[in-house]
């Protein structure tokens, strides 16, 4: 006898985009921080997209899924990509041009796309914007140091008044972590401004709707402080809502338990 728990919805699947890494060996990598509430408080269920370009179909890839994750990552976006000058930290080629095809075709299909430090910076390079290179108070120095430490709380920003995060927060101004070497420039076309840094207005987050659907970033790390930052658990809640909205074949993922004899299998 068999027992196939059949689901009477699935949950929407949100890709999230690997990085190149080395382990002795090529490897493809994500942090398991950016997977856990995506699965708790934005109810998705994940799939791990390669950022391998070459084969790579972004059109295909984006037809399966219902909304994009682009994570953060030690590497920075290459300077080419928008007119900057070249530097002396990590880049990924490779996942450079997984993101900005795949992002350019989830839009492109009206379908949520969200971005996370390096996420962000990509989402603004597509939208033809710029990135600078960071000091002061934005970037760590102290080397390697553990990770609650490198992820604390830094500084101030300052939320747009009606915008989606200040809503969530109940006030204007909140402290988030930061850890990043590179900002945002020159602000791309067609992004809203959801929140700036206290101390030199460098933009932290942006919003747009293209194509009908949900584009989310932010510079800061939400993953490490769902429940201690109102704003941070509400960008996977709004992860969330916008997989929801669209009209797919995800619904509640309450299981069905269909028993089968071994006879019954064709």
């Amino acid at each position: 006898m068999i027992h196939l728990s059949l689901p009477e919805r699935a949950r929407p699947v949100i890709g999230v985009l690997c990085c190149n890494e080395q382990a002795g060996r090529p490897i493809q990598a994500v942090a398991s921080r950016f997977i856990e509430p995506l699965a708790r408080l934005a109810g998705a269920a994940v799939l791990l997209v390669p950022a391998l370009s070459d084969p790579f179909d972004a059109r295909a890839v984006a037809r399966r899924l219902d909304g994009l994750l682009l994570t953060g990552s030690r590497s920075n976006v290459a300077a080419h990509r928008y007119g900057g000058r070249r530097d002396d930290f990590p880049v990924d080629e490779q996942r450079d041009d997984v993101a900005m095809a795949l992002a350019a075709h989830m839009i492109e299909e009206g379908r949520p796309v969200f971005g996370i430090c390096r996420g962000l910076q990509e989402l603004n390079v597509l939208f033809g914007g710029s990135l600078e290179q960071l000091s002061g108070h934005h970037r760590d120095e102290a080397g390697d140091i553990p990770f609650e430490d490198l992820f604390a709380h830094r500084h101030d920003v300052d939320l747009t008044e009606g915008g989606i995060f200040a809503a969530a927060a109940g006030n204007r101004r909140i402290s988030v972590n930061s850890v990043h070497h590179q900002g945002i420039g020159r602000l791309g076309q067609g992004l809203r401004v959801e929140a700036i840094a206290a101390e030199d207005n460098l933009v932290e987050a942006f919003s747009s709707r293209p194509c009908g659907a949900d584009l989310l970033a932010v510079q800061w790390h939400p993953e490490w402080e769902t429940a201690r930052c109102p704003a941070s658990g509400a960008f996977f809640a709004r992860i969330g809502e916008a997989l929801r909205a669209r009209d797919g074949p995800w619904i509640d993922p309450a299981p069905n338990t269909i028993t089968m004899m071994p006879g019954d299998m064709r």
